[in-house]
């Protein structure tokens, strides 16, 4: 190891940290949250314009660099300002001048090809806005990669040569059948001529001096993926299913990250300069699992990141989840606090895994040799029959059946509920007694492609040709008509469901459009009906792919997607006022999102809890920069809501479910309910998940752990969540059981219990994590 090279800014932040001892190949550097991950970034990036002001720089896009971004401004802006010459001296940066950026020498890591530099989702685009102009860098000592200055011969353009923005590179390597492969054949070797330029242009400046980067959920660096060439150079090249699932927000679906190529830097590039300083940053324990193997694996094609363990100077800067996998942080996980029965079940759940291994065939030696079973205290044969009762508690309180209760379900988008507690809603459904609502608590129009969204419009406008939606015939519609029978919609669109009549499910979702555009547009006839549907379809097509909406546009998405969940729940009887869409004002689409307000995102909520008073809210928990960053922010205006609440009412009984669901998992240890799934609640998932969620069927925003449909992926989860179950109690414990649901079982679903004061508390320690005051 090579602890040694640590600059002032990152011994002084290790201090901080704790940590004494690492057993990695690369040095870390953990912090207690996001934004001082970005002070930390910050001060380091800076520390190093101060020693090599003509430096040779690369610096990252997307959603990561947020605060990096922000604490360089904020520390350059007040520079000479006391509070901040206290923070230079904190962190070992005391009488440091202020560094002149504008001599450095900036290198963009890569780009999507092809890809117009105007858009605001090319790469271009950010590194003008966020680094060129926003850090005052001087645009000609900059090396970018502008898709339409990238000559291919004849004065042609990439939209002459590749018309569909298909770029087939096996013609690299075969004869061209035609003169149209021909052209294209020779742009792509004029593309690579470009690539290789490109590199020499950067060793000539002796390689990159300061790298920054994130990490990708397959371990790339740049866009060098999984199976990169360790000293591979600047070239044009394919992406695999997880960078191009992460890409589709950019891009506007999978429907086009699939087929777009990029142009990057290699790994060989990134360490070409021996001396060059590498850091890459991770935030979120979705991205445990990857920082483990780059931290803990030699160096191999199959995690790229592996190969900065060849510069002196490379590390990672992480937050305390993403961290949370290493050996390192397991160890202290085990050892740095008291022993609890979280601990004892997490040991004994893990060690039947790792050996694979029923709990009840685990003999006391196996528990002795285990580093953290053998940690347990009063440790003996019977510790794994004890762990098995307390799960079997878990999974007994997951059956009990609520009865007189007012439910409170809560997603941020429209799918989070089901894809999360689907099976255990279904049985609240079932008892007449229980009150149950369903809350989504913001549009989710991101989710809905313009390709969609046009080929709606395009059946709804030859209905209306063809003078096959009647309602608009009612001599009241435009004026109030069509605010009434919202239901009437939902259960013709079902009833088609169940006669497998395709065409008249389409025009039951028409129907809804119809009345949407009255409510958005305030149509009064059927001529501007019309015209309006013309203007948007246009718009559409005119548009960029991922390109951002105007907000009337984005509106129509989000009140599709309030109608697929409407469908959902009308599977059981649940009727339109019983699904309350919110549309809390945070969510705009933008690549930084807003933090949610009191007046704007919480009062909302907390109006329909005062008003229903229910006894149970579900929402999801999902751990510190893991999932969509909207589950975060919905969850804080809840508690915001809970909070407030509080204040006026006897919450002592209101029971908060926490659930998670294709984005992250939970631990059975983390668990307090345990639910059953049978083979039927799968079915019902699948099937109403596709038949409901139109707009999700052809999973054009998938995770990247699965390419399809999130009711698949979450089949998969539930399933494996058995299996960890399944290895503990044994298999005959669930067809041997006397309880028929147990019998019945082919699905596990967890579940978090907590009351008010422990949400809050919950809910406090992830805006630490994820907002905290880095200062």
């Amino acid at each position: 190891m090579r602890y040694q090279n640590f600059s002032r800014v990152e011994s002084a932040f290790m201090k901080i940290s704790g940590v004494t001892k690492m057993n990695t190949r690369l040095p870390y550097i953990i912090t207690e949250n996001f934004p001082t991950q970005g002070v930390l970034t910050a001060l380091r990036f800076l520390e190093g314009v101060s020693e090599n002001p003509e430096g040779v720089i690369s610096l990252p896009t997307g959603k990561t660099p947020e605060y990096f971004i922000k604490y360089t401004h904020y520390l350059l802006q007040n520079w000479n300002k006391p509070e901040t010459k206290a923070i230079l001296a904190k962190y070992g940066l005391s009488n440091m001048p202020r560094p002149d950026l504008s001599q450095l020498q900036f290198v963009q890591i890569d780009e999507f090809y092809p890809i117009p530099p105007q858009q605001h989702n090319s790469f271009y685009n950010y590194v003008n806005k966020y680094y060129i102009e926003g850090f005052g860098l001087d645009p000609s000592k900059a090396l970018l990669i502008n898709c339409d200055t990238i000559e291919l011969g004849n004065g042609l353009t990439y939209r002459e040569v590749f018309p569909d923005f298909d770029i087939d590179l096996s013609l690299r390597y075969r004869a061209a059948k035609s003169e149209e492969e021909a052209l294209k054949k020779a742009a792509i070797f004029q593309i690579d001529d470009w690539c290789s330029q490109y590199e020499q242009k950067i060793r000539e400046k002796g390689g990159i001096g300061f790298f920054l980067g994130g990490i990708g959920p397959d371990g790339h660096i740049a866009f060098n993926v999984r199976g990169s060439e360790l000293f591979s150079n600047t070239r044009l090249t394919q992406t695999n299913f997880e960078t191009q699932a992460v890409a589709a927000g950019d891009l506007g679906g999978m429907e086009i990250s699939r087929s777009r190529l990029v142009i990057t830097i290699g790994l060989g590039t990134i360490t070409y300069n021996p001396n060059a300083v590498a850091v890459i940053f991770a935030a979120g324990e979705a991205k445990a699992e990857i920082v483990k193997t780059a931290l803990e694996q030699k160096i191999n094609t199959l995690y790229p990141a592996t190969v900065l363990q060849r510069l002196n100077n490379a590390r990672f800067f992480l937050t305390t989840g993403a961290a949370s996998r290493l050996n390192d942080s397991i160890e202290r996980y085990y050892k740095g606090s008291p022993w609890n029965e979280e601990k004892t079940q997490r040991a004994v759940i893990d060690l039947c895994v790792k050996l694979f291994k029923y709990g009840h065939h685990l003999t006391i030696e196996d528990l002795k040799n285990d580093p953290w079973c053998s940690l347990i205290p009063d440790l003996n044969e019977h510790t794994p029959a004890e762990v098995s009762q307390a799960i079997i508690a878990k999974m007994e309180k997951g059956m009990h059946p609520e009865e007189n209760k007012v439910i409170y379900h809560t997603g941020p988008h429209h799918d989070d509920i089901m894809l999360g507690i689907m099976p255990y809603v279904n049985r609240q459904l079932r008892s007449k007694s229980n009150d149950v609502h369903f809350a989504i608590m913001t549009s989710g129009f991101t989710a809905v492609t313009n390709h969609f969204l046009a080929g709606i419009i395009e059946e709804t406008l030859q209905l209306l040709e063809s003078d096959q939606i009647q309602m608009i015939h009612y001599p009241d519609f435009f004026s109030k008509g069509y605010a009434f029978k919202w239901d009437k919609d939902v259960y013709h669109f079902l009833d088609n469901v169940a006669k497998n009549n395709e065409s008249e499910r389409r025009r039951g979702l028409c129907h809804r459009l119809v009345r949407s555009i009255v409510v958005i547009w305030k149509v009064s006839c059927r001529h501007e009906l019309q015209e309006v549907l013309t203007q948007v379809n246009n718009e559409l097509k005119s548009a960029y792919d991922g390109s951002k909406n105007p907000p009337n546009i984005q509106k129509l998405k989000g009140m599709l997607r309030e109608f697929e969940e409407e469908l959902v729940w009308a599977y059981y009887g649940v009727q339109v006022k019983n699904v309350h869409h919110l549309r809390l004002g945070f969510y705009q689409g933008e690549i930084f999102t807003e933090n949610p307000e009191k007046n704007r995102d919480m009062i909302p909520i907390l109006e329909q809890l005062k008003k229903l008073k229910p006894n149970i809210i579900s929402l999801a928990l999902d751990p510190e920069g893991s999932g969509p960053d909207t589950h975060y922010k919905v969850l804080q205006a809840i508690a915001g809501a809970i909070r407030e609440w509080s204040k006026e009412a006897d919450l002592s009984h209101l029971r908060i479910l926490g659930y998670r669901n294709v984005w992250y998992k939970f631990h059975p240890a983390d668990a307090s309910m345990i639910v059953p799934v049978s083979l039927n609640s799968l079915s019902v998932l699948d099937a109403s998940f596709k038949q409901s969620y139109l707009s999700q069927v052809n999973a054009s925003f998938p995770s990247y752990e699965y390419d399809g449909p999130f009711s698949e992926l979450t089949r998969q989860t539930w399933v494996k969540q058995l299996k960890q179950i399944q290895l503990l109690l044994g298999k005959n414990y669930f067809y041997e059981n006397d309880n028929a649901m147990i019998r019945a079982t082919h699905g596990l679903v967890y579940i978090k219990e907590m009351n008010v004061d422990a949400f809050v508390a919950i809910a406090e320690e992830l805006k630490n994590l994820s907002e905290g005051t880095p200062f």
